[in-house]
């Protein structure tokens, strides 16, 4: 009976060593095959590298083409119009791309219209809501981090340093005053500005904004303009969700009486407004790209491959993986207490102990004025797509006007 248990033994063992060397050997001929695969990707950017949008874009792209090297070729469209995606997207499939990313939310219908005529080809459009609706194409795919998490941090730093002037006599809380540069009234940008301000008022509840919109999201003298014109009119805190240094600069040159601080989006401004920038946040692109190649490499669906808030066809992620980051800290203009401030919110961000959209707050709808929402309810922004979706303006905490040159 002693020599069976240990013929059964010996024979467990031997299978379980078979076993392994079994798994090991299709895992390296797997690891073969993707390593002899390559990839064509197709890259259409609204902008160039001047802009801070495309610019994180292109930033990603070149991460994805280091890690990969001769596993992927790339082909690269700047400065596309969003009513000629159309040509781009013709030629990058003209030249054999088999996997397209697209940074525009105005290409989002015809990048769609594309994945839908071309089956074979992986479409993959950035910061758009069209993915799940009908109808939905499996090679179709939207993607976004959660923006407003660096939004409000952003805001949190931009009211310590408000509320520092305050406890300093420079000026009085009625003069908190915070203006913002907007591109479109769409709930993207709206989101944006709800998160910062919101942060902002958690410092200091007695802080207002105003937002101009420049109705294009790249015109550097009238996004410039419309900053200084709210410097003008008292504005202490300059922020923006438009493309170019336009208000950084606004907020450098300016010879208000009163001091000017100015919050980033996309690049740090240590370099253009050094006396006047306090931080900011971006989007890293880098995690989203390289894993869809990895899905291409592996013929794998590319949601099954990100690791992120999955949503149908759509995928979103915050601090938790990477896809927001804050900016540059300038310690010589933010107050006291800041960089701890920031490790501690992106912490909480991460436990998800943070709801930004709450709080004794009533907002309306940017198109239907009898739309109401009362954020002492909550609402929880990115719940179900990748692209920002509150769109309500609070009353009482926001003004809004369009800009113009003078």
């Amino acid at each position: 009976m002693k020599r069976d248990r240990i013929r059964l033994y010996m024979l467990a063992a031997m299978t379980a060593v078979i076993m392994i060397l079994l798994t090991y050997g299709i895992h390296k001929i797997t690891d073969g095959r993707v390593a002899d695969r390559t990839v064509k990707a197709g890259f259409v950017y609204v902008g160039d590298i001047s802009t801070g949008y495309t610019g994180n874009f292109v930033k990603a792209q070149k991460e994805v083409e280091q890690k990969y090297g001769s596993q992927i070729e790339t082909v690269t469209k700047f400065n596309v119009p969003e009513d000629f995606v159309g040509d781009a997207l013709d030629e990058l499939l003209t030249e054999g791309c088999q996997l397209i990313f697209t940074n525009s939310y105005g290409y989002g219908d015809t990048v769609k219209e594309y994945a839908g005529r071309y089956p074979d080809v992986e479409f993959c459009q950035a910061a758009c809501n069209n993915a799940n609706v009908s109808p939905v194409y499996e090679n179709y795919h939207t993607f976004m981090g959660t923006i407003y998490q660096g939004r409000y941090i952003s805001g949190v730093i931009a009211g310590m340093k408000l509320k520092e002037l305050i406890g300093n006599g420079v000026i009085t809380k009625e003069q908190a005053k915070v203006g913002y540069v907007g591109a479109y009234e769409n709930p993207e940008v709206v989101s944006g500005y709800t998160a910062f301000i919101i942060g902002i008022r958690s410092i200091v509840p007695e802080a207002v904004m105003t937002v101009q919109y420049t109705n294009i999201w790249e015109d550097y003298y009238l996004e410039k303009v419309c900053a200084e014109q709210l410097i003008d009119e008292g504005c202490v805190v300059i922020s923006q969700h438009s493309d170019t240094i336009g208000p950084a600069v606004a907020c450098e040159e300016t010879d208000s009486s009163r001091p000017v601080y100015y919050v980033s989006y996309n690049d740090s401004m240590a370099d253009i407004a050094p006396t006047t920038y306090l931080t900011g946040t971006k989007i890293n692109w880098e995690p989203y790209i390289e894993q869809a190649v990895a899905a291409v490499l592996k013929k794998k669906n590319i949601e099954d491959c990100i690791n992120g808030n999955i949503h149908g066809n759509d995928v979103s992620a915050g601090f938790e993986q990477d896809w927001i980051q804050m900016l540059a800290l300038n310690e010589f203009t933010a107050a006291e207490g800041s960089r701890e401030c920031i490790d501690t919110l992106v912490q909480k961000f991460k436990r998800k102990q943070l709801q930004v959209f709450c709080g004794e707050y009533t907002g309306t709808d940017i198109n239907d004025p009898s739309d109401k929402i009362d954020l002492r309810k909550g609402y929880q922004e990115n719940e179900k797509s990748s692209a920002p979706s509150f769109h309500y303006i609070l009353d009482d905490v926001i003004t809004i006007r369009q800009g113009e040159y003078q």
